[in-house]
């Protein structure tokens, strides 16, 4: 949960109090950019605006994401997982030709379903089986075919702007290689699958800004196959991917101990970038930002724009890559250099996980649908909706954000390059104490690409993100 300051309470140092901001391409300009917020009287080319900002708030939902959100059917979300475990077993070795069991079956029905979605979306929305052939690898005895199915809403003003949810389709027994035993994967990863298809039927209908995909991705289990071809073909196609969710295991609230928890789902968010450089890493290791790469700033995002009230649901950010021992499909986007996270639910019972279906001693093991908590993946569902829909609604993430460290002086100087939204109003400045978790003061600077901002940089964290004139934000982008 974001913690901040009440309004009207004072940080913890002295300061001259004093904001000065100016658009690096006007700076000699003598007539003042207007803020986002009220006008303030400013000196010639610059503002002058009293205080350290205002109190940080979450961003609150507009009436269409929350009619996007009451679309979200927890009955389609029940009948998905079913039938998805019904095809017996989906493990990536299996059948690609059995019209009722394996993987080929569940690719095809995914593939059918995407295609009625994208019907009514006004040739908006795309469907593909993207397919390669997987040559003999860890797990992969074989070669074998390896295929995702992706739809794609394409943004009708932001188009190059692309943000991701996967779920795998994929599943597996006791053995990771037997493809012949009944796996049928309601939790890891039916429920994903689930989670991304009801949100692609319900955004299908939805004109959007920028551009989203939802897919079902294969050979996860085998060792995140298909995310990773999937990663590597966005990448050379220099597609702008700003987040990307993989939504893994989110069917179940109840934990192996029998406790419940029908209101928390996990956001596995790492600090420092996976595909950090030994250069970038020597600047941390003398200013800090561990705290704050890229997919750190996503999942404060996220926690942002959900608020309990709208999903039901509190997301819990944990603060490193992924479980102990495990891995999912946001793994091959962070190798990537884009910011990912991983929605998991909160507790896992082991039983019903990569588990052949048998009863032991009276207790039930594999991955079932009775063991399935519907009501909870429909709000895990809103939970991923809220925030897809946000990001895709919203100005994209400023870039090249800067920090001026030439000189010594106790204020701060941030530049970034301006955006080409066409409904883009402006920046806004954030800070934080260093050992605050999340951003607590923000100043509204106005549609300007630097500002000077009277509080050290060898205090506090700083942060730049865009805004709409509709109100949208975006990730916040943290300064190199």
């Amino acid at each position: 949960m974001r913690s901040s300051p009440q309004p009207g309470a004072e940080p913890t140092r002295s300061t001259r109090r004093t904001f000065l901001t100016a658009s690096a391409t006007t700076a000699a300009a003598t007539v003042a950019v207007p803020l986002i917020g009220a006008p303030a009287a400013a000196a010639p080319g610059a503002h002058r605006i009293d205080g350290p900002g205002k109190p940080a708030k979450p961003q609150q939902p507009d009436n269409e994401l929350k009619r996007i959100l009451a679309e979200v059917d927890e009955a389609r979300i029940e009948a998905i997982v079913r039938r998805l475990a019904a095809f017996g077993t989906r493990h990536t070795l299996s059948s690609q030709t059995d019209p009722e069991r394996g993987i080929g079956a569940a690719r095809d029905w995914i593939y059918q379903e995407m295609l009625g979605y994208a019907a009514a979306s006004g040739g908006r929305m795309t469907v593909e089986l993207q397919s390669y052939l997987q040559e003999r690898a860890s797990r992969i005895p074989v070669p074998t075919q390896i295929t995702n199915v992706i739809a794609t809403l394409h943004g009708d003003t932001d188009p190059n702007r692309v943000y991701v949810i996967t779920g795998h389709y994929d599943s597996r027994a006791s053995n990771v290689n037997d493809a012949v035993s009944d796996a049928p994967g309601a939790d890891d990863d039916a429920s994903g699958v689930a989670v991304v298809m009801e949100l692609a039927r319900v955004l299908a209908t939805r004109r959007t800004k920028a551009t989203i995909i939802f897919a079902a991705v294969a050979g996860e289990e085998q060792g995140l196959y298909g995310s990773t071809y999937m990663a590597k073909q966005l990448k050379a196609a220099g597609v702008d991917i700003q987040g990307m969710f993989s939504n893994d295991i989110v069917g179940s609230s109840t934990a192996d101990d029998g406790t419940r928890d029908k209101r928390t789902v996990r956001l596995f968010a790492e600090g420092v970038p996976t595909s950090e450089t030994p250069q970038q890493a020597n600047t941390r290791l003398s200013t800090g930002g561990e705290n704050d790469g890229a997919s750190r700033q996503l999942a404060r995002f996220v926690t942002d724009v959900n608020p309990h009230s709208i999903t039901g649901m509190q997301v819990r950010v944990i603060y490193r890559r992924d479980r102990y021992l495990r891995g999912s499909d946001h793994i091959p986007f962070l190798q990537e250099g884009w910011p990912a996270g991983r929605f998991t639910e909160p507790n896992e019972d082991f039983a019903h996980q990569h588990q052949d279906v048998r009863v032991v001693d009276g207790k039930q093991y594999g991955d079932l649908p009775e063991f399935c908590d519907f009501q909870y993946i429909t709000r895990v569902a809103r939970v991923n909706g809220a925030t897809i829909w946000s990001l895709a609604q919203g100005p994209g993430t400023p870039k090249n954000a800067r920090m001026a460290t030439n000189s010594l002086t106790n204020d701060t100087t941030l530049s970034w390059q301006r955006g080409t939204e066409e409904d883009l109003a402006g920046y806004e400045v954030l800070w934080r104490e260093t050992t605050e978790p999340d951003w607590t003061h923000v100043i509204e600077v106005g549609d300007v690409t630097t500002a000077t901002v009277d509080l050290s940089k060898d205090n506090v964290f700083f942060g730049v993100r865009a805004v709409s004139r509709d109100g949208y934000r975006s990730p916040v982008a943290f300064p190199r």
